[in-house]
């Protein structure tokens, strides 16, 4: 049985967090956490963390022991300068709590690249896990809508080199632009992105603590993830009535299956195809044809295949990317947003010269 630790940093971090959790509770009542137990193979321990307390006070299924606040107001606002500074203070805490939850096999970062203490915390976090542990660290990454604002967008770009220079192990990928596509208002497009990812995640730990025909396991993970530039993405589908297996997989590998937009055939670079489901869907003809197809454009493909009766079909690949063309298109607009607040900064101390005109009447009282 392995050993899992799972921290969602920031708003987001924590949303998808808890949405993980209600998936392993059962995704029923809220009240599951105080009387259920969760459906992981593996021994997981989760731990949200945020300066923002009210952010805490809103997950549902995400137990009281695991929501860690770091006080500094209520958030620090998007600002990552601010954040680093308040994660450097609480450091030793944030370790400690770490600590205490035992050894661990492996351990998933998940955050926002865009917001203040996510994006800001979780680099040094990584660098701090990888220095003082030895087990593997994955950060689970999402980027921003390219319309919410320069401030945002600056920091995708930046907490995105940090977290790749921290010493990570890997980064998957999802992003709120490509997976838009979902549609409905912006609330029900938050929470189905969570749960996507959130789904996706449980699938992987599932699959890396089971028996399997073709077995895939963490060491097989680990290989696929140190593939490519060190970025990755997931790709899932569940078949729908009278679907076979061969257009499932095809389906998990098309841009409705994956979090993040990308051409699996020019850009992967390594791959792990995981099925599971009722043996009767399993075609071995189909899974080797369409795995072959995927490894002669990638190259080397992990499989592996877990006989669960009397369910429907699910594929769940991990891809690792030696490219990623939309990555350098976020960076082109996010290059925009950074001297646009440049300007504007330069803009407002130019206008300090108003405080001249401001200043010739200190001391001095109006007459009536």
């Amino acid at each position: 049985m392995l050993n899992i630790l799972i921290v969602g940093n920031g708003q987001c971090g924590n949303r998808i967090l808890d949405a993980i959790n209600k998936e392993a509770f059962g995704g029923k009542s809220k009240f599951a956490k105080f009387y259920s137990q969760q459906k992981y193979k593996s021994k997981v321990e989760t731990i949200a963390i945020n300066t923002a307390i009210n952010d805490l006070k809103e997950l549902s299924f995400t137990k009281a022991k695991d929501r860690m606040h770091i006080p500094h107001l209520h958030g620090v606002g998007a600002n990552r300068t601010l954040g680093k500074s308040v994660f450097e203070e609480n450091k030793s805490h944030i370790m400690r709590n770490i600590e205490e939850r035992g050894n661990f096999d492996v351990g998933f970062v998940i955050t926002s690249a865009s917001g203040g203490t996510g994006s800001s915390f979780t680099p040094p976090l990584i660098k701090e896990i990888k220095e003082n542990h030895d087990f593997p660290v994955y950060a689970v990454v999402v980027l921003p809508f390219r319309e919410e604002g320069t401030l945002y967008l600056q920091n995708a770009a930046f907490c995105l080199k940090e977290i790749r220079d921290s010493g990570v192990d890997g980064i998957i990928l999802a992003d709120n632009q490509f997976l838009k596509q979902i549609g409905g208002n912006v609330q029900s497009a938050y929470n189905t992105i969570n749960d996507m990812i959130a789904r996706r995640i449980l699938f992987l730990l599932d699959a890396l603590d089971s028996e399997m025909m073709m077995v895939t396991d963490l060491g097989d993970f680990k290989t696929v993830m140190s593939g490519g530039a060190g970025l990755a993405t997931i790709g899932f589908y569940e078949a729908e009535k009278g679907m076979n297996i061969k257009t499932t997989i095809q389906k998990a590998l098309s841009p409705n299956g994956l979090l993040f937009s990308t051409d699996v055939y020019k850009e992967g670079s390594r791959a792990m195809v995981i099925i599971k489901g009722d043996k009767s869907y399993l075609s071995i003809d189909e899974i080797s044809s369409e795995v072959e197809k995927l490894s002669s454009s990638v190259g080397h493909v992990f499989k592996g295949i877990i006989v669960r009766k009397g369910e429907t079909p699910q594929v769940l690949v991990v891809l690792t990317l030696e490219a990623a063309e939309e990555l350098e298109n976020l960076y082109s607009v996010a290059v925009d947003a950074i001297h646009q607040e440049r300007e504007k900064k330069t803009r407002v101390e130019e206008q300090k010269e108003i405080d001249k005109a401001f200043s010739q009447i200190d001391g001095l009282e109006p007459n009536y």
